[in-house]
C-alpha cells in the first residue's frame, strides 16, 4: 500500500498548491485554467479512448453502465455527498450547495474519476502489490500531482477528497492484486482504460463548455468494459464466424 499512500499524498500536495493558486486568480484566468485543463484531459480521454479493441465493447459498456448510472442516481448520488462534506467542512450552507452540484462536489466527482479510471491505476496497483514494483505509480502520483494543480485551481478544495477514493480504488487492486491479475487480462485493461477515456472526454466538455454530461452515471462502465471484453472472447473463441 505503501505507493498508494504515495500517489494519495501528491494529490493532496498538488491540491493544496491549487488552493493556493486558485486564491490569486481572477474570473478571467479562471476561465483559462477551466480552458487548459479541459482541453488537457480532452488530450488524455482521447489517447486513452483509442486503446480500445472492439467498438462494440466501448459502446455497449457505455450504454448499459450508463442506463444502470441513471437508474440507481449515481452522480446524485455523489454530489449529494460532496455537499454533505462541503457543508460539515464549512457550517454554512450556500445556495448552490442547496440545489445540489456545487463546485466542491463536482471537483471531487470529476478529479476522482480522472485519477482513478486509467489502466495504471489497475497494473501499476497490481503490480506493487504483487511484486513489489513502484514504478508505475510513482510515475501516475506525478502525473496526478499536476493535475491536482490544475483541478482544484479550477473547481477549489473538492479536489482534495479525491485523495481518499483513490485510496480505495488503488487498495483494492493492491492488496487483491494476485486475484484480480488473472482475471482482467491485457484486453480487459485495454476496455477498462478506453471507457475511462470516454468518462474524460466527457469531463473535457463539462470543463470547456461544450455539453454538461452527467459522467458519473457511466461509471460502471469501468467495470462492465472488463467483462464484455471477456465475453468478447469466448463468442469469438466458439463463434469464429461472427
Amino acid at each position: 500500500m505503501i505507493a498508494t499512500y504515495i500517489n494519495a499524498v501528491s494529490i493532496i500536495i498538488g491540491s493544496l498548491l491549487g488552493l493556493l493558486i486558485r486564491g490569486r486568480l481572477s474570473e478571467k484566468f479562471k476561465e483559462v485554467v477551466f480552458s487548459a485543463s479541459g482541453l488537457v484531459t480532452l488530450t488524455i480521454g482521447l489517447s486513452m479512448a483509442m486503446q480500445t479493441g472492439s467498438y462494440l465493447v466501448l459502446l455497449f459498456s457505455l450504454v448499459l453502465g450508463g442506463f444502470i448510472g441513471y437508474l440507481i442516481g449515481i452522480e446524485d448520488g455523489i454530489l449529494r455527498f460532496g455537499d454533505w462534506i462541503e457543508k460539515r467542512s464549512s457550517r454554512k450552507v450556500s445556495s448552490e450547495a442547496v440545489t445540489g452540484g456545487s463546485d466542491f462536489a463536482k471537483g471531487f466527482l470529476n478529479s476522482s474519476v480522472l485519477f482513478c479510471s486509467g489502466a495504471m491505476a489497475v497494473v501499476g496497483s497490481i503490480s506493487a502489490g504483487t511484486v513489489g514494483d513502484y514504478n508505475l505509480i510513482l510515475i501516475k502520483s506525478v502525473m496526478d500531482g499536476a493535475m491536482a494543480i490544475i483541478f482544484t485551481a479550477a473547481y477549489g478544495p473538492g479536489v482534495l477528497l479525491s485523495a481518499a477514493s483513490v485510496l480505495v480504488y488503488q487498495g483494492i487492486f493492491t492488496i487483491g492484486g494476485s486475484a484480480l491479475a488473472p482475471l482482467m487480462k491485457e484486453s480487459g485493461l485495454n476496455e477498462l482504460s478506453a471507457a475511462g477515456g470516454v468518462l474524460l472526454l466527457m469531463i473535457a466538455f463539462n470543463l470547456i463548455g461544450v455539453k454538461q454530461f452527467r459522467t458519473g452515471n457511466y461509471l460502471p462502465a469501468l467495470l462492465l468494459a472488463p467483462l464484455f471484453s471477456s465475453l468478447a472472447a469466448v463468442l469469438s473463441n466458439a463463434l469464429p464466424f461472427l
